[in-house]
């Protein structure tokens, strides 16, 4: 297959981009990028794009499957706005352009509690682009709604809080359908799920992504 995947800077793309250049069911690997990586592969090409510039690049948004792993902080994006512009706008853009240009495989990572009706302003955007992208009629299409993620060396200081929190909860057997999830086994469960011949909209959330990545879920 030919991958094509945003958000490869992402904790989780870039464990998905370490899976997808081992995995030999992936002949070649397109990533989409703001600047150069430092990345040698013989299955590798790195696009260094201009995201708010579709005209520039959207025409090789050409593959077999669109891995869409982008998103970004309110901190660090500054504004509301500013951060609808990189979890929504750059990740429906290129979902539409892919359709455009016949991907029919579609994995999008969204995020736990989303809904286009929530009150709080991150998970209705998830829950609205969500709604967007299955207006799109992907043949194949993938949401996954991970709960907190496990993110190797995070320096997200209320994400580190609230993870030992949640943990501490699930020791004595609360929330546990809010497990924390290393962002390795959901890497290998949007890979998984991109194999799958199951085709329509599949939408994954809390154990069953486990389930899809083959771990244990304790």
């Amino acid at each position: 297959m030919h991958a094509l995947l945003i958000g490869a800077t992402g904790a989780t793309g870039k464990d998905l981009l370490d899976l997808l250049l081992k995995d030999d069911s992936f002949h070649r690997v397109d990533i989409f990028v703001r600047s150069d990586l430092d990345i040698q592969n013989e299955k590798l090409k790195i696009h260094v794009i201009d995201f708010d510039k579709p005209e520039q690049w959207k025409y090789i948004v050409k593959g077999d499957v669109l891995f869409s792993c982008l998103g970004t902080t309110l901190k660090a994006a500054g504004s509301k706005e500013a951060q609808w512009k990189v979890d929504y706008d750059y990740q429906y853009q290129f979902a539409k352009f892919a359709k455009v240009n016949n991907v029919n495989n579609y994995v999008l990572v969204s995020s736990g509690f989303s809904s286009p009706n929530s009150l709080f302003f991150y998970t209705r955007m998830k829950g609205q682009l969500e709604e967007a992208v299955k207006a799109l009629e992907f043949p194949k299409l993938a949401i996954f709604n991970p709960p907190l993620l496990i993110r190797k060396n995070s320096d997200r200081i209320m994400e580190v809080a609230g993870l030992k929190a949640i943990q501490f909860f699930n020791k004595i057997r609360i929330f546990r359908s809010q497990k924390p999830l290393p962002t390795e086994i959901l890497a290998q469960a949007i890979i998984n799920s991109a194999k799958s011949k199951e085709y329509g909209i599949t939408t994954i959330k809390g154990k069953a992504i486990w389930k899809c990545a083959g771990a244990k879920y304790e």
